[in-house]
């Protein structure tokens, strides 16, 4: 386990370097990042390149004992290249060029930027190839941060017809996969089918995810290119992309396959401010929501089911926020200890020094733009000397999630506050208020070895994934399926069979009617006998060898079935046809908890969250108060005692079933 600090030491004189380094070194950090955003430092103009401040750079840092991760610097390509190829640049939907002056305004189907990727990338690995301090790469910087995935140039409009061609036998055959003779949206061929730019009513929903997938496919392919580069001139590096939190329009799971390593941007605060339906509480704005970190933790460690490292971990105050309260006390060590807990084997923090410069002046680093320590450089350096190697997480549960289903139920959310992420994060919250850890993967990873799967919001799917997880039940699994499950094809479209289609002969019941109800009509159904909330949305269910588990307790649809059960084989299912309020997301993943016979905690007070790795237990307290942890007497506590104060952790040998926590 290690901590490290992203560097940019082109914005400071050279005369401060070697103190810098020496701070780094003497604050126990190991990786330091380089250059991600420093193409027009290292090619001032074409083919006149300066490598030799970078060299001095790495070279100081490997003297200190330290390593560098370095980075191609393509989410910044400089004037002049703007300037001699336009052509690069990313446009709106509407046409409008996005013009050089920030980041990230090149598009990734631009034949021009390839070529450009693959001649500075090819220099850049080609000089460090034998470098004995460069460990290994990331790839360009956060890739579609911005708005930046889509774009809606003539070479994506050229681009996209070529993929849909590949996709479909011809255009016949997308035209009756879509269904585009509603409103007459038949199309000749593949080459009419354009990028959606503006229009008076909303896109078809088919043509809109397929370029949404094609999006996506072109980040893989552009990430493809220089993860191909990097590995031909040498294949013993690391190479690995910094994603980031709660993103809509990239599948970084796809992405990720090319990857030797999953790496993303954590900055708690910032998050529950713009990433998040319900307003912060006054904690959350000092600590940030464990859960909504947690959640990405574990995409992140997920998408190659291997530790993850998290590339930039807030140091302090943030630039980008609506607003930026410093952090509490302590919060920096804390969110390291966090992702530890949750899997990472690795914690950057971003950046060292407060930049005088530029767009990210109001952003904190380690250390102030006086070379004076920030709040975060003792949190960072007392992470680096508490943390240790550990065994990769151990998950029992997986949890399905899936990109194509957020941008399918984006498209028609038939309700404005259907929110794919919120809607996965209430079973993830009852899941994690267990204490229990949960694998985050994609729906088509292997299951056989949980003990238990949730997959909510199932929203498209396919024969072959029905078949998967009903041979997973019947092999003794315990499936929790929630609602909205099944109710489009793969192309976006109502199949000709009722919700939840494929599903239907796994959960033995179909959708008779289903409603999205805004707040002020009473959502109350019963399970198991007592009275819960629910929101947003309600499925009435039509039983065949089901059992009934609950009934709406109000509204039109009171006394129809809203959650089934059945048995198939040697394991179970259930159906819940409602988004489930938190009392009732407790008790539906205690239920599936208990029948898969997982280790549980009863449930953990609000931003109090344990984690069990390798044979230890993290207490992680995102509160002001403190709480009490009861553990065997003889316990051997690695990290702090009984008691763990506000904003703190405590970490000892065992099991989760070895510990309790509470309130003091």
């Amino acid at each position: 386990m290690s901590v490290g600090v992203c560097y940019f030491p082109e914005h400071w004189p050279r005369q401060r370097w070697e103190r810098d380094v020496e701070q780094m070194a003497e604050a126990g950090l190991k990786y330091v990042r380089l250059a991600e955003f420093s193409w027009g430092r290292l090619e001032p103009e074409r083919e006149q390149f300066d490598f030799e401040w970078l060299d001095e750079a790495i070279e100081l840092i490997g003297d200190h004992g330290m390593e560098v991760i370095l980075c191609t610097p393509t989410a910044t390509p400089p004037k002049w290249l703007v300037d001699e190829r336009p052509e690069i640049l990313q446009k709106d939907p509407d046409g409008t060029v996005r013009e050089f002056g920030s980041r990230r305004h090149y598009c990734f189907n631009s034949p021009a930027y390839r070529e450009e990727t693959e001649r500075i990338v090819t220099r850049m690995a080609e000089r460090y190839a034998d470098n004995p301090y460069v460990a290994g790469w990331q790839t360009d910087n956060e890739y579609g941060c911005h708005e930046t995935v889509r774009c809606y140039c003539d070479d994506c409009s050229n681009a996209f017809s070529e993929w849909l061609a590949d996709s479909h036998d011809d255009v016949e055959t997308l035209n009756e996969a879509w269904g585009t003779t509603f409103w007459s949206q038949q199309y000749p061929d593949f080459e009419a089918v354009e990028p959606p730019g503006p229009t008076p009513a909303e896109h078809h929903p088919s043509r809109l995810l397929a370029y949404y997938r094609f999006a996506s496919d072109s980040v893989v392919e552009y990430n493809r290119l220089q993860t191909e580069i990097l590995r031909e001139v040498n294949d013993d590096w690391v190479v690995t992309h910094n994603f980031m939190g709660h993103f809509d329009t990239l599948d970084a799971y796809d992405v990720s396959k090319d990857l030797d390593l999953v790496s993303w941007d954590s900055y708690p605060t910032g998050f529950v401010q713009d990433r998040r339906e319900s307003e912060a509480t006054v904690e959350e704005l000092l600590a940030g929501d464990p859960d909504q970190v947690g959640l990405n933790h574990d995409i992140y460690r997920g998408a190659l089911d291997r530790p993850f490292w998290v590339m930039e971990q807030q140091p302090g105050d943030v630039n980008w926020p609506p607003h930026a309260p410093q952090p509490a006390d302590g919060a920096m060590r804390l969110w390291a200890h966090h992702a530890v807990a949750h899997g990472g084997d690795a914690v950057l923090y971003f950046r060292w020094r407060r930049c005088r410069q530029g767009q990210e002046q109001y952003h904190a680093g380690l250390r102030k733009q006086d070379g004076s320590p920030d709040r975060g450089y003792a949190d960072a350096s007392n992470a680096a000397e508490e943390l240790f190697d550990l065994d990769p997480v151990d998950a029992p549960v997986a949890l399905l999630h899936s990109y194509e289903n957020l941008w399918a139920t984006n498209i028609q959310p038939h309700a404005p506050d259907f929110d794919y992420w919120t809607h996965a994060g209430t079973y993830y919250r009852a899941l994690r208020r267990r204490g229990v850890q949960v694998d985050v993967v994609p729906p088509e990873r292997d299951l056989d070895e949980y003990a238990a799967v949730v997959g909510p919001a199932l929203y498209l799917l396919d024969n072959a994934l029905a078949a998967r997880l009903e041979a997973y039940v019947e092999d003794g699994g315990q499936l929790l399926i929630g609602a909205r499950s099944g109710e489009k094809d793969t192309y976006n479209k109502l199949p000709d069979t009722l919700q939840p289609g494929p599903l239907t002969d796994l959960v033995c019941a179909t959708v008779a009617q289903h409603e999205s109800l805004p707040e002020q009509v009473p959502t109350r159904v019963s399970y198991d006998g007592e009275e819960y909330e629910y929101r947003t949305w309600a499925e009435w269910l039509d039983p065949d060898d089901a059992t009934v588990r609950g009934r709406y307790a109000a509204g039109q649809g009171d006394g129809q079935p809203a959650v089934v059960d059945a048995e198939r084989g040697r394991g179970r299912v259930t159906y819940c046809g409602v988004w489930p309020g938190r009392n009732l997301a407790d008790e539906l993943a205690g239920n599936l908890l208990d029948r898969a016979g997982v280790t549980t905690h009863a449930p953990l007070p609000d931003g109090v969250r344990v984690a069990e790795r390798d044979g230890h237990v993290w207490v992680t307290n995102f509160t002001a108060s403190p709480v009490s942890v009861d553990a065997p007497a003889d316990a051997a506590w690695i990290i702090g005692n009984e008691t763990v104060e506000a904003y703190d952790v405590g970490v000892l040998e065992g099991t989760l079933e070895d510990v309790a926590v509470t309130r003091t």
